[in-house]
């Protein structure tokens, strides 16, 4: 299937589109002012250990600390076995964090200490109030393979099903002999021993400088840091189905060329300056796909919608026939909204980059035939995301559980920012709800003053002086007449809606 790459730069921000028939299918967008530092490796020093948590905090030269999980520490029990996940084609998410498939028996209190000083790599961004999650298992991404420095362990890519071209690569693997571990990648399918040769030697190289750099460095820090966005989202995505690569900025076309050249020489013709005056984005309007991707209320063709609504580590996708009204009947009406929300829903979560525990409330549906069939057309759809998804059975009460591999903040959390007027609570009181709470106040106070003829003045937003004098005229009254004050109100401009204060 014919797929394009576009290749957006400027100055404070860079963004890469992978579209495929037209239709944009992986996003990638990161800011000069706040760089993703997935794949960055760094000396840490643990400062503190929690055996209650069996997790450790690392200080790696960031704001926060990095939090390190006793599963995510290299140990000679575990050094050595991965489980068969971590053989899944790593350009899915450009970069999977290793782990052990074995779990650690032993306690992260005999593992690591306070003080202690260890190569870290950064397995997920800081995320919300927590800290960036960190591994000891180091792995450094090629074109064609991963490499381990510190691990022997061959694996091959989940997607090359052929089984005689496994055999193939992992004999020439075993011929090579690397010192460190090897994943062979999708992209390595009928690769030639001196292409993974070269690979290979390349990044123990780099293993090895990343070692040197880590033994000089003394205090905390980098040590090592990923290719940018554009070379690393090539790196990762470029296949056969690939026909072009745009680029629309003069010096990226010139290093994303030389880097191609280097790399994977056979798609260097691929590579094409973006000249043209209308923007690149332009050209399958991504940019009103992005627009979209940061709407709660997504709309169906059918005119049916599906709400998402994303926490720290969850995301709730809600499924509505809305104006679409159906043909037959009412059973049909709903697996058509549902099948039509199973591609939206796919879709969003991958141009979001969503990621964690994703709950999908499907309309309900009667018959079992039909809910099969939403769940195979989710299965299928979510064969195209390059990120680890896992699914489970729709329950009785038509709720779809499911996680999708998350490392990065998603597109909502990097250009959104949460409403400074709801505090991203995502409403605010009403007015009758306010004026309420002023009067219950007013009655509290009422008790503290000795001078009964004394006045209270509320000082309060406009609106809600409006609202008061407008609905709640009469329980101003009845308070003024009861407790024998009157009752000022002075406007604040600069107050909140819901804030409000009495002086008497």
């Amino acid at each position: 299937m014919a797929a394009e790459i576009l290749i957006n730069i400027r100055p404070n921000e860079t963004r890469v589109a992978y579209v495929e028939s037209s239709s944009l299918m992986d996003l990638k967008i990161e800011r000069r002012s706040s760089p993703t530092l997935v794949g960055t490796i760094h000396r840490g020093i643990v400062t503190r250990v929690l055996p209650g948590m069996q997790a450790a905090f690392v200080d790696i030269g960031l704001d926060k600390a990095a939090f390190l999980y006793v599963g995510d520490i290299m140990t000679e029990e575990n050094k050595n076995f991965f489980n068969d996940n971590e053989e899944d084609d790593v350009s899915k998410s450009d970069q999977e964090d290793i782990r052990p498939s074995r779990e650690i028996k032993t306690p992260i209190q005999d593992l690591i200490k306070d003080g202690q000083h260890l190569m870290v790599q950064v397995a997920k961004d800081p995320l919300g109030t927590k800290g960036a999650r960190i591994t000891t298992h180091i792995s450094l991404p090629g074109r064609g393979i991963v490499y381990m420095p510190f691990v022997k362990h061959i694996g091959i890519s989940r997607k090359i099903e052929d089984e005689t071209e496994k055999e193939r690569l992992k004999k020439i693997i075993q011929k090579i002999n690397p010192a460190g571990g090897v994943i062979v990648r999708t992209a390595s399918e009928g690769a030639t021993e001196e292409t993974l040769r070269a690979d290979i030697d390349y990044l123990d190289r780099l293993g090895k400088e990343i070692q040197k750099n880590f033994e000089k460095k003394k205090a905390a820090g980098l040590v090592h840091s990923e290719l940018d966005v554009e070379l690393r989202a090539l790196r990762d995505l470029m296949n056969e189905d690939v026909t072009t690569v745009w680029v629309d900025e003069a010096e990226a076309y010139k290093r994303v060329s030389k880097f191609v050249t280097q790399l994977m020489p056979k798609y260097k013709h691929n590579i094409i300056f973006y000249e043209e005056k209308k923007p690149l984005f332009d050209l399958y309007d991504i940019d009103l796909e992005i627009s979209r991707a940061t709407e709660r209320k997504v709309w169906l063709k059918s005119g049916g919608y599906i709400v998402i609504d994303e926490a720290e580590a969850l995301v709730v996708i809600d499924v509505n026939t809305g104006k679409y009204v159906g043909k037959k009947d009412l059973e049909d009406t709903i697996l058509k909204t549902n099948l039509e929300a199973v591609k939206e829903v796919a879709h969003q979560l991958r141009v979001r980059n969503a990621g964690g525990i994703i709950i999908i409330d499907f309309i309900d549906m009667e018959k079992e035939v039909h809910r099969e069939q939403v769940m195979q057309a989710m299965s299928e759809e979510l064969k195209k995301d390059r990120s680890r998804t896992n699914i489970v059975s729709m329950s009785e009460l038509g709720l779809v559980e499911m996680t999708r591999k998350r490392i990065r903040p998603s597109v909502v959390k990097t250009l959104c920012e949460p409403c400074s007027y709801c505090d991203g609570k995502g409403y605010i009181k009403r007015k009758s709800t306010i004026a309420n709470e002023i009067f219950r106040d007013i009655e509290r106070e009422v008790g503290l003053i000795e001078n009964k003829r004394k006045n209270l003045i509320i000082h309060c937003h406009g609106d809600i002086v409006d609202w008061i004098y407008e609905e709640e005229n009469d329980m101003l009254e009845y308070l003024e007449k009861k407790f024998g004050h009157s009752v000022a109100f002075k406007i604040e401009p600069t107050y909140h809606l819901e804030q409000y204060e009495i002086f008497d």
